[in-house]
């Protein structure tokens, strides 16, 4: 087990060393798990695609919610929102 200390920005970033980073490429999209008091990094790549899809999809819906609740929301019809969240 490799182990390593980093410090949190005020603006929540996290800079992961370069000696763990080594294998991951540049724009790597990464699965944040906290349990408890444990945070958990993953490769969104290394999971099976049907959980990756639905993480992805959880995401996407999470932040549409949020839009909600801000009222900043916009009215579209049903199949142009299908669309939409297919691209993010």
């Amino acid at each position: 087990m490799d182990v390593a200390i980093t410090t949190m920005s005020s603006k929540g970033q996290v800079v992961i060393p370069a000696s763990m980073r080594a294998d991951l490429p540049e724009g790597e999209k990464l699965l944040i798990i906290r349990e408890g008091e444990r945070i958990i990094l993953k490769p969104l790549a290394d999971l099976e695609p049907s959980l990756r899809d639905d993480i992805v999809f959880a995401e996407k819906t999470e932040a549409a919610l949020q839009e909600y609740k801000k009222g900043s929301f916009r009215k579209m019809k049903s199949g142009d929102f299908i669309d939409e969240m297919k691209s993010w």
